[in-house]
């Protein structure tokens, strides 16, 4: 029985990834699973200079979801390659490193800084954070994306990913786009626009209004999403959005995935990623499967 994935010119032990922003740098997590049974880690998101984020509150809890507008705040690229990354190395899987760039400028910064580093198995190209003004920009036009994408291509010797946003009229084109600029692989997706009231004051729960909504109740827009870019691109697709079990795991993976991303399952059970992992031999002994690539695309519509 083999657990191990390709996505693209990147090999991977086991398809189960710890999404960015919902895992820190690892550091926390170490105390409650061996990191190192991980399909990798993709630490939170950096940008070229320090971000502050956004004003609190920052997240608000709703029914089967999170609202966050964290505004990706981070110690920038230097404190990541410094102070963070020297950690991340220790942890004895693949490191796949989240960068948000804001401008095309930002593409040759990152290229030409964690190009030289060791540790880093691939990059996730971050362009569809809704929080924040600049890079998310590239993910909701095509041309925009194909153009900071092929920018990024020509600027790293690292395979990447784009990770791409639902809050598009039509992500299947946006993943052609990304593919057409030279991505190694799709990530989908990053949360869904929200808003959380509240009515007795009259004003948002988050302190800059709307936020970003994550969790299992968006869990079907997210299988969607990734059926969709599957049938339009020939790229390999990472699943992201509600995932907490085996079965939305496998479930992902008939819709087009060849990985899946655990996100907010993260806050509410910090081992669901170990738990997960631990439990999919199970369920591929008992559907009779020897590979998971047997399944990945099968959905009959």
């Amino acid at each position: 029985m083999s657990l191990s994935v390709s996505l693209g010119p990147v090999a991977l032990p086991n398809p189960i990834l710890v999404a960015s922003g919902t895992f820190g740098y690892a550091k926390d997590a170490a105390r409650l699973m061996d990191l190192s049974r991980l399909g990798a880690v993709v630490p939170k998101t950096i940008t070229v200079n320090p971000r502050p984020g956004n004003k609190p509150p920052r997240t608000f809890e709703t029914t089967a979801g999170l609202l966050n507008a964290i505004g990706l705040d981070n110690d920038g690229l230097d404190e990541f390659v410094e102070k963070k990354l020297p950690y991340l190395r220790t942890l004895g899987c693949p490191i796949v490193a989240s960068v948000a760039a804001k401008n095309l400028d930002d593409c040759k910064i990152f290229g030409e800084r964690l190009d030289e580093e060791p540790g880093i198995t691939a990059l996730e190209l971050n362009v569809s954070c809704p929080n924040v003004a600049g890079g998310v920009d590239y993910g909701i036009d095509p041309k925009k994306c194909e153009q900071m994408t092929r920018e990024f291509r020509e600027r790293t010797k690292l395979p990447f990913f784009v990770k791409l946003s639902p809050n598009v009229t039509d992500i299947a084109e946006i993943a052609k786009a990304a593919e057409a600029g030279g991505a190694d692989a799709i990530s989908a997706i990053n949360t869904v626009r929200g808003l959380a009231i509240d009515w007795r004051t009259r004003k948002p729960r988050l302190g800059v209004g709307g936020g970003g909504l994550s969790g299992p109740a968006i869990k079907p827009i997210a299988l969607n999403c990734v059926w969709r870019i599957a049938r339009a691109v020939k790229l390999p697709v990472v699943g992201i959005g509600g995932i907490s079990t085996v079965d939305d795991v496998l479930e992902f993976m008939v819709a087009g995935a060849s990985a899946v991303e655990i996100g907010t399952a993260n806050f509410y059970k910090p081992d669901a990623a170990i738990q997960i992992l631990d439990g999919l031999p199970i369920a591929m002994e008992q559907a009779g499967i020897k590979d998971l690539s047997e399944i990945v695309g099968t959905l009959e519509i």
